[in-house]
């Protein structure tokens, strides 16, 4: 009996998924197939009907993260502050900074996460990343208004600044960090033409 029609697509979408839990959790080199596939309740056999190697997979699990992560941004600040005079991007950068987002990376943004594994990686992954800051540099600029190097910037900010207040073991540095990103961020968009 035939599977039924996206069936496919489906469990792509289970391992992509189950990849991404891990890749959080782990990290590329710590993350492996059988696990992933195991945490996507498959067996280890059929990845090699979805993916090439382990490769394809985490291009396609940054791909697929990344998508994911600026519609939630997009839908989450429009739904949840749509009634306040607040910039969209300003409830943007402030739920990238906030201390949920640094305390949940497992449901967080995966550019901070596999920034350094990734620069020590293949071109090929390392394209697939710049493809990925690409496309956070592109919403930024189109909910701003802002040019590419300005929303280059303020994403540089925010990746940095989370990264570091996820890597400090002092709560009230981390907290500053945070603060103090989210000032000097949305001071770029107040000070740069739009």
């Amino acid at each position: 009996m035939p599977y039924p029609e996206g069936h496919k697509l489906k469990v792509r979408n289970r391992i992509l998924t189950s990849a991404a839990d891990a890749f959080r959790r782990n990290g590329i080199r710590e993350s492996s197939v059988p696990s992933i596939m195991k945490g996507a309740g498959l067996t280890h056999g059929g990845f090699y009907s979805h993916f090439e190697n382990k490769e394809e997979l985490v291009a396609e699990t940054c791909n697929f993260v990344v998508s994911n992560t600026i519609d939630e941004l997009r839908t989450s600040t429009r739904n949840e502050h749509s009634d306040t005079d607040e910039p969209e991007i300003n409830r943007i950068i402030d739920f990238y900074l906030s201390p949920y987002h640094r305390d949940h990376a497992e449901n967080g943004c995966i550019v901070p996460i596999l920034s350094g594994e990734i620069a020590q990686c293949s071109a090929d992954l390392q394209e697939i990343l710049s493809h990925a800051l690409n496309q956070y540099i592109a919403f930024i600029g189109e909910i701003s208004g802002s040019d590419e190097i300005t929303s280059g910037v303020v994403l540089s900010i925010m990746v940095g600044s989370l990264l570091l207040a996820r890597s400090v073991k002092d709560p009230v540095l981390s907290a500053n960090i945070l603060n103090q990103a989210k000032v000097q961020a949305k001071a770029i968009f107040k000070s740069s033409p739009m």
